[in-house]
């Protein structure tokens, strides 16, 4: 067979994707064909936001770029979320390993670098200074998407080669304004620099059958419960200290912060409870939230109150949790990733943000929610009510608030891949 000329087969392919009727994947589509898109991601699995990075971002280069092959670098996996992510994109390679292993999975890795046609460090706090100098290394693009990094980052003795290997990306995607301006202001000269949604946001993986089977046992009807969750200033893993974020040992003033708002989350649960009567959910974005969340909010509330509330007593997958959310009327949480689970799923979120933890918090604002955004010691429980009860009074209009935010979450997601087109296709 003679193949056709590039006009000619174009016009074919277009002709027949008319015929066939077009559709996000079933359509016949060149977008990123025969290229090689090569993402660092999964940086833990006892973190819902953490595990729903790695989805989000594979389902936005699936919508955009649907005939790449794509390769995920996990620098965490556990057997369920490899499951959840070979299930729901069997197409994809997944690798683990390091760099300098000189063992067969390292050289496995090296060859996906080897065949990439641009590489990617997926959304989070992340800076790895070895990753892009392997790229530079070997001649790879490389780029970040929807990161966020403290006033700080571009400052002291390691400030000098983040300049330039950000310098060098093709594209760098910052999830939040704040962290945007930082870079701009520390001398970042990549040529796009940008503000880019973080990856989650793309997030499509849902467990159903477990979702609902949680909700059944635990007596939450759809749309009548909230969500919620504290952070605590304690270890994230048992054992080891975390750095002043997550201590092995807090502090006495970090411990009375976490008593204080945890009473702040009481007294809005019994305001929830005392006026709709409605149902309260905790559920733990991270791990080890879990026996915080008990000991702190459900233990103390007076037995009136507990009747409503359930403490969530196993750790959940983020599928099993986006069915959760997608079901529930509010999703209020002290971390930012199950709110951003909640919204890509139609739901209503109050993020109790706290900026010490890093200025992720503002993407909630650069997408227009900056209402459902009370900071945490400055706003008193009657204040946070104010806002739930708001979204109750006309939930259609909270409903059309989610759609509108997340309209322009998805019109920059695919500016985004527009991006990456180009350096793949270049």
């Amino acid at each position: 067979m003679i193949p056709l000329p590039d006009p000619t087969r174009r016009q074919f392919l277009a002709t027949l994707s008319a015929l066939l009727g077009a559709s996000a994947f079933g359509a016949i589509d060149t977008k990123g064909a025969g290229k090689t898109i090569f993402l660092k991601s999964g940086w833990d699995t006892v973190n819902i936001g953490d595990i729903g990075h790695t989805p989000g971002t594979l389902h936005i280069l699936e919508q955009h770029l649907p005939d790449a092959r794509v390769i995920v670098w996990l620098a965490s996996v556990s057997p369920e979320v490899k499951a959840m992510l070979v299930r729901r994109f069997p197409k994809a390679e997944f690798l683990i390993g390091y760099l300098d292993e000189q063992n067969p999975r390292g050289e496995t890795l090296r060859g996906g670098f080897a065949r990439a046609d641009v590489c990617i460090f997926n959304s989070g706090m992340g800076f790895d200074a070895a990753f892009f100098e392997y790229c530079r290394k070997i001649g790879k693009p490389y780029g970040m998407y929807g990161q966020s990094f403290f006033p700080n980052f571009l400052q002291g003795k390691d400030a000098a080669k983040k300049i330039d290997l950000l310098s060098g990306a093709a594209f760098v995607f910052c999830r939040e304004t704040h962290t945007l301006q930082t870079l701009r202001d520390g001398g970042i000269k990549a040529p796009v620099l940008e503000f880019g949604p973080d990856g989650c946001f793309g997030i499509d993986v849902r467990d159903d059958e477990r979702g609902l089977a949680t909700m059944k046992k635990l007596g939450l009807e759809e749309r009548k419960f909230i969500t919620l969750q504290l952070r605590t200033q304690t270890a994230k893993h048992e054992g080891k200290d975390g750095g002043p974020l997550n201590p092995l040992n807090p502090t006495p003033q970090q411990i009375a912060d976490d008593e204080r708002r945890a009473g702040i989350y009481r007294e809005l649960i019994t305001l929830w409870v005392q006026k709709t009567g409605h149902k309260v959910l905790i559920s733990p974005e991270v791990k080890k939230e879990m026996i915080h969340n008990k000991r702190l909010i459900y233990d103390p509330l007076p037995p009136e109150i507990q009747r409503n509330v359930v403490n969530l007593e196993t750790f959940w997958n983020a599928d099993e949790a986006a069915s959760v959310f997608a079901r529930a009327h509010t999703v209020v949480c002290h971390e930012p990733h199950s709110p951003i689970i909640a919204l890509a799923n139609g739901t209503p979120i109050m993020h109790t943000f706290s900026e010490f933890h890093s200025p992720k918090c503002w993407m909630f604002k650069d997408i227009g929610l900056e209402e459902w955004l009370p900071e945490f010691d400055s706003t008193p429980a009657a204040k946070m009510a104010d806002i739930l009860f708001q979204i109750d009074a006309d939930y259609p209009a909270a409903l059309a608030k989610v759609r509108k935010a997340m309209a322009y979450v998805h019109e920059r997601q695919a500016a985004t891949m527009r991006v990456v087109q180009k350096v793949i296709e270049a």
